[in-house]
């Protein structure tokens, strides 16, 4: 087996950094906050490195960012890492705090070689900002090892991969101090010199754990993983170093979590119809938004505009510190009607369903109604107004077998006061309304009156004729 390591030696710099769309210098301190832990570029242009007090960093840098390091915060990010990399392979281990490992010999048919898989990784990392040491080994610890060292090379050769490790400081294995030790006073001084000790000498100098360590390195010990499932559920979040006090400084990162949310749902091969944002504030409970679409969605910039509409409608009540976009809700995807092989034909229902969707963002969810038919065979009530909500597929049915019925039906029928001039279609009886005590019993026409208007018109048992619609 083939192992992938990736690791990721700044990673919850990293996560701020894409959230922020300005490039000030950036710092995260460790939980005391007295010392420097890890430094973007720009503060490291500015004499800013990792292991400096942070007084001395806020004097080379007055307006220096910073962010305290937060181990839960940090597993949450290294599991969205594990999210990507789950749609390239699907065996992925997390290793934490910073590490992601996936087996990738079984995929090298798939993506045309290592190489071709290799490359695939990292123009996913280019795409979401990240760093990371990758390392390719014939064993987990192997990948790991290499990647952390920063020497990973995208080779099988286990050959090769054994004297890269060979060359490894007893430190750089990740030994601890006491191990190193005694290891040094035997004379040992590289991961190569210990690998050239017999087993049973092996055995002998070095204790159980230590002696378990270096053969699954060098895949003599078996060392099984156990895979990282991915939720059932989507969810990104966005931490920011200095409050954002207006919803127009939400867009930006609200673009990478939708693209990231378009992404997912495309490889899920569902919609959605419900997005969650949780605005977390500083002095009071969070603000919670739920963004519903009137059918199905994928595209993030459908929903970006839908929360631009809702952020104009409601305003930031207080500064923000942080964004959660979840989704729990997936809907199975259909195929799209109305397109052509190539799916260039611009779906109408899709269309349809923006319209009907960035309305009630802008009007709210109350202000629209459509038209539904009612089971009621009086005209007056087969239909009524309801919400507008998502339509499920209707059933097929053979208009040609259905009577002609006028688009423009009036509020009440109206008396007729004279004599059609020429008759088209009829009679279509009505008999009903028995059950509530409004019984009609009617013959419906269709008929040209004098004034050349094509109407519908009706004779009532009891009360005569009348006009009940009028067609273009």
């Amino acid at each position: 087996m083939l192992w992938l390591y990736l690791h990721f030696p700044h990673l919850l710099l990293d996560h701020i950094r894409r959230s922020r769309d300005n490039a000030g210098a950036l710092v995260i301190v460790e939980g005391s906050g007295q010392k420097v832990i890890q430094a973007c570029p720009e503060a490291r242009d500015q004499g800013i490195r990792a292991g400096m007090r942070l007084k001395t960093a806020i004097s080379l840098v007055p307006d220096l960012g910073i962010v305290r390091a937060d181990h839960k915060q940090e597993a949450r990010i290294l599991a969205d890492q594990a999210l990507w990399l789950y749609r390239y392979a699907a065996h992925i281990v997390l290793v934490p705090p910073d590490g992601v490992l996936a087996e990738v010999g079984s995929l090298q048919r798939l993506y045309g070689g290592l190489p071709a898989a290799w490359q695939t990784v990292e123009h996913a990392l280019n795409d979401r900002q990240l760093t990371a040491w990758m390392a390719i080994g014939h064993t987990p610890l192997a990948a790991r090892l290499l990647a952390r060292s920063g020497k990973g090379e995208c080779t099988a050769d286990q050959g090769h991969i054994l004297r890269s490790l060979g060359q490894m400081p007893l430190l750089a294995a990740g030994f601890d101090e006491r191990t190193c030790t005694r290891l040094q006073r035997l004379g040992l001084n590289t991961l190569g010199e210990v690998f050239d000790l017999p087993p049973a000498e092996l055995a002998r100098r070095l204790s159980p754990e230590t002696l378990a360590r270096i053969q699954k390195v060098q895949g003599t010990r078996a060392d099984p993983q156990i895979p990282w499932q991915p939720p059932h559920h989507f969810r990104q979040q966005a931490d920011f170093v200095q409050e954002i006090e207006h919803a127009q400084g939400l867009l930006f990162p609200l673009q990478r979590m939708l693209g990231e949310l378009e992404e997912d749902l495309c490889w899920r091969q569902q919609d959605t119809d419900s997005l969650l944002l949780v605005l977390h504030h500083r002095h009071q409970e969070p603000a919670r938004l739920r963004i519903r679409t009137s059918g199905p969605e994928h595209r993030a910039e459908a929903f970006l505009n839908l929360l631009r509409l809702r952020f104009e409608q409601q305003p930031l009540q207080a500064p923000v510190i942080a964004l959660v976009l979840s989704v729990r809700r997936f809907i199975d995807r259909e195929a799209p009607s109305g397109q052509d092989l190539l799916g260039e034909t611009r779906d109408l229902n899709e269309a349809w369903h923006t319209l009907v969707s960035r309305l009630q963002a802008r009007l709210g969810a109350q202000a629209l109604r459509r038209l539904s038919p009612q089971a009621d065979h009086r005209p007056e009530r087969a239909w009524s107004a309801t919400e507008v909500a998502r339509q499920t597929r209707p059933a097929r049915t053979d208009l040609q077998q259905l009577p002609r019925r006028p688009l423009w039906l009036l509020q009440g029928p109206q008396p007729l006061t004279e004599a059609p001039r020429a008759w088209f279609a009829g009679p279509e009886r009505v008999s009903g309304g028995w059950w509530d005590g409004q019984r009609v019993q009617r013959d419906y026409y269709i008929a040209q009156l004098h004034s050349g208007q094509l109407a519908w018109v009706f004779r009532d048992v009891r009360d005569g004729w009348f006009v009940h619609g009028w067609f273009g």
